[in-house]
């Protein structure tokens, strides 16, 4: 097991490796990478779980459990976020339909009018 400083260096190097990495992402992957790191995140809780599952002190057993509920809060917080950022990418008409009394999507893409269609030709609004 690694122990002291090494332990340290290996932490600060991940830590610049993915500042790095991280900034160089096209704005395009972002969304997908973020539903990448809530799947990380929620190994991460998992780990952190069996952690306060082998606390034997008092210390431990705090620290496990801040670990387990930093960790919770840290991937729903990311699951909220991707879903809306995930919302951005849909039509308006798609929002409306997804909310409680919207109107679900018409087959012929919406473009029939309330009173039929049947609007005279010509202009006369007689």
């Amino acid at each position: 097991m690694i122990t002291g400083w090494a332990a340290l260096y290996i932490f600060i190097l991940a830590g610049f490796v993915g500042y790095e990495v991280i900034s160089r992402v096209p704005v395009i992957l972002h969304t997908p990478l973020m539903s990448g790191s809530n799947f990380v995140h929620g190994i991460v809780v998992v780990g952190a779980m069996v952690a306060l599952g082998a606390a034997n002190t008092t210390p431990e057993r705090i620290i496990g459990f801040l670990a387990v509920l930093l960790g919770t809060a840290n991937a729903v917080g990311g699951y909220a976020v991707t879903e809306r950022m995930l919302e951005m990418f849909k039509s308006s008409r798609d929002r409306d339909a997804g909310k409680p009394g919207g109107e679900p999507p018409q087959a012929d893409g919406g473009s029939q009018k309330a009173d039929g269609g049947s609007q005279k030709a010509g202009g006369d609004a007689g």
